[in-house]
């Protein structure tokens, strides 16, 4: 299979939704179809979430490196890691000599002082991580679990402001390097997340006109999670079916089908409702996953979503060559 060109589209992939649309599952199941595409994957969390190493059924991720999928045959390896603001200080200074003065910094909370005095700096911290991590040709894909979308705006455009607010020295260059990164498509894309609802779609299409106005970065496909899949049948008569199918109904069991049935169209029919605005609001390519019916994730779903990309990578590419 040729790798996707979402995969390869750039070096870094930031995802970001409204909370509760299954944003860090999204990212797991990117990475693990990146993988099986080839492509060796680092995952990066901000926020120290317990929902990724769930998802892969290990422990809790911490800033040093760890296999999520082994490199095999099959797949070229998912790896993740934290990347915090104090974890990316104490490496920032450690990397200059300064040892001493990070550990005190975090120590003391100074941090918390700096960030107050210094809007923005946590995020570059963070930021400028990542784009070390991209610099250094170790991946071939990072993928950045974001934070959710209201934070999402401010960690994104925390370079911009910062190169307002500082003329120059250090914390201005990571600024600029941070935001060459951010604004550079061949580098970085963000793909937005969102469940066929009118509030989140709503918000998604907020944030996206936000990022491409006040941010300047490269909207990659929205991904639209969550997605019933259509069903055959559901106008038909439930007596008539279950005589068709040799299947005796006992009494109340034609009206719940019936109710059940209305009840799944509705659905549908809101769902599609969304689905149109969504691409008539906001002229992007999407990508849905379907809507797994269960309250946990695990490794398995996650294969399931990412299968379910692959194939709507594959279709693509099979449509871009006709």
């Amino acid at each position: 299979m040729t790798p996707p060109q979402l995969l390869t589209s750039a070096s870094v992939l930031i995802v970001a939704g409204k909370g509760g649309v299954g944003k860090t599952t999204v990212a797991a199941a990117l990475a693990v179809a990146a993988s099986a595409a080839g492509l060796r994957v680092l995952i990066v969390d901000v926020e120290g979430r317990a929902s990724m190493p769930a998802a892969f059924g290990t422990d809790p991720l911490t800033y040093e490196e760890r296999a999520l999928v082994d490199a095999a045959s099959d797949h070229a390896g998912v790896y993740a890691r934290t990347v915090t603001p104090d974890d990316a200080l104490l490496d920032y200074l450690n990397e200059r000599g300064l040892q001493r003065l990070s550990r005190r910094l975090v120590s003391t909370g100074l941090l918390d002082v700096i960030a107050t005095a210094i809007p923005g700096i946590k995020d570059i911290l963070v930021l400028g991580k990542v784009k070390q991590i991209e610099r250094s040709g170790l991946f071939d894909l990072v993928i950045v679990d974001a934070p959710a979308a209201g934070h999402a705006i401010t960690f994104l455009r925390s370079a911009s402001g910062l190169l307002d607010a500082v003329g120059g020295g250090p914390i201005n260059a990571q600024a600029q390097e941070v935001q060459n990164l951010l604004t550079d498509s061949d580098r970085c894309r963000v793909l937005l997340v969102t469940i066929p609802e009118e509030t989140p779609v709503n918000e998604l299409i907020e944030t996206a006109y936000n990022l491409e106005d006040r941010v300047g970065v490269a909207l990659g496909p929205v991904i639209i999670n969550g997605v019933h899949p259509d069903l055959p049948g559901l106008h038909d008569d439930p007596e008539t079916a279950a005589d068709q199918a040799g299947v005796a109904l006992v009494a109340g069991e034609a009206e719940a089908l019936s109710s059940a049935a209305e009840f799944r169209l509705a659905r549908t029919a809101v769902q599609q409702e969304q689905l149109d605005r969504l691409a008539n609001e906001l002229p992007l390519p999407q990508l849905r996953l379907p809507d797994l019916f269960t309250s946990t994730l695990g490794r398995a779903e996650v294969d399931v979503l990412a299968a379910a990309l692959s194939e709507q990578f594959i279709a693509d590419d099979a449509r871009g060559r006709r």
